[in-house]
């Protein structure tokens, strides 16, 4: 059950919070309890909560954070960091009396907060380096330069704050992270395409999900663990109406998910896959079998006369009237892969849904996913299996395998708003 404490449909901020942290939160505020306002930075001291990425961590095991987001994005910040504000990436985007209250922007809290995740691998490179300064892949182009106004180079910061003798590498491009011999490295962060990258050129330059050999290297290496991830391009495909871009996203999410499975084993190692919220997306109109997912549905409508895809939105861009009538459908290229499905209500970007979401879970305890849950339950019920956080009275050394592996791979299926 998805809702947020204050909304009934949530946003990615407060779902995050609630899988990720174990408590429910109010809509568009990261890592903290519902005692906290959004925008309201006063309200943040005392309430934040700790995720299970934290909690892995205190207990000695390596963590990670993997996503097609940037890496201060909702979804994963959740993680680590503890925000009035979802949108505070960095502290170029504060107002000032939240500056002036002593509340950090969030790249900064990813480099401070957990300062030994061994992996992140995401996007938003331009919020962890000065105001103005270019982009190290894109330098003529302003809207990629850097955003802080505290003059930090953070990747810098996230190299010095490394223990003596560790290697910490920082790769921007997905050339330069597969030239890495995993084995020697202790540290890794990946900072890749920018958000809203045009849909064409994701298969062309590629990001962290579409390296199933890195996942190789993490676990046959010296990281015992494999990085929690998230689709969250999914979640941009929904919002902008093109349901084949959505869907292509989850079929990449279904490998990367794929390569999990083969490289772990059900003895030692849950794995969790899960939604944080679901989407105002429909497949209806009484299709055959066999009949095209991004095709017509067998029949007309009985008002207007007029064909329809099989897919469909409650809301978003896609609606759309010609000459006073719904557009005819079989006048465009329904097919493309930029083509907006129709909506029944025009917005400039679809909403998510309010309905419950599915959890798969497979390996040592996964029995306790199953039925319907609060989804503040999942991460206290993934804790439980690994014998980490606080509720470890069931654990001993007689009872437990001998190097149990958690395998929180969050791989979100509808993301991020």
């Amino acid at each position: 059950q998805t809702y947020n404490t204050n909304a009934q449909v949530p946003d990615s901020a407060g779902t995050a919070t609630a899988y990720l942290c174990g408590v429910k939160a109010n809509e568009g505020t990261l890592g903290v309890s519902a005692g906290v306002t959004r925008d309201r930075c006063n309200t943040t001291k005392g309430q934040e909560v700790t995720s299970i990425l934290r909690w892995a961590k205190d207990a000695g095991k390596a963590v990670g954070i993997v996503t097609t987001t940037r890496v201060t994005h909702a979804t994963p910040s959740a993680a680590y960091a503890h925000s009035a504000n979802r949108d505070w990436y960095s502290d170029g985007e504060m107002p000032p009396d939240a500056l002036e209250g002593g509340c950090k922007d969030i790249a900064r809290q990813l480099v401070e907060n957990i300062p030994h995740i061994e992996v992140i691998l995401g996007g938003g490179r331009k919020y962890m380096y000065p105001k103005n300064v270019s982009d190290v892949e894109y330098p003529h182009e302003e809207k990629h330069r850097g955003t802080r106004l505290d003059r930090r180079n953070l990747v810098q910061a996230w190299r010095e704050a490394k223990p003596p003798g560790k290697v910490a590498e920082y790769v921007w491009h997905r050339r330069g992270l597969l030239a890495l011999n995993l084995s020697r490295v202790d540290f890794l962060l990946g900072e890749f395409l920018h958000p809203k990258v045009p849909w064409p050129l994701l298969d062309a330059l590629g990001g962290p999900l579409a390296c199933p050999g890195v996942l190789g290297q993490l676990q046959g290496g010296r990281w015992r663990a494999v990085p929690g991830s998230t689709g969250g391009r999914i979640d941009h495909g929904h919002h902008e109406g093109k349901a084949k871009q959505a869907l292509h996203e989850a079929v990449e999410l279904d490998r990367a998910i794929g390569v999990a499975t083969r490289l772990t084993s059900t003895r030692d190692t849950l794995s969790v896959v899960t939604a944080d919220h679901s989407h105002v997306f429909t497949f209806g109109g009484y299709t055959p079998r066999g009949n095209p997912i991004f095709g017509l549905a067998p029949m007309q409508s009985d008002v207007d006369r007029k064909p329809f895809t099989s897919i469909l939105y409650g809301n978003g861009p896609g609606y759309k009237i010609v000459a006073g009538e719904r557009e005819n459908v079989s006048a465009v290229d329904f097919a493309h892969a930029d083509y907006q499905a129709q909506s029944a209500v025009p917005l400039r970007q679809e909403t998510h849904g309010g309905e419950d979401v599915a959890v798969f879970a497979r390996g040592p305890m996964a029995h306790l996913l199953h039925g319907v849950h609060e989804q503040n339950y999942i991460p206290h019920a993934m804790a439980y299996a690994a014998c980490i956080g606080s509720n470890r009275g069931h654990c001993n050394a007689a009872a437990r395998p001998a190097i149990p592996l958690l395998l929180p791979f969050l791989g979100l299926l509808f993301l991020l708003c």
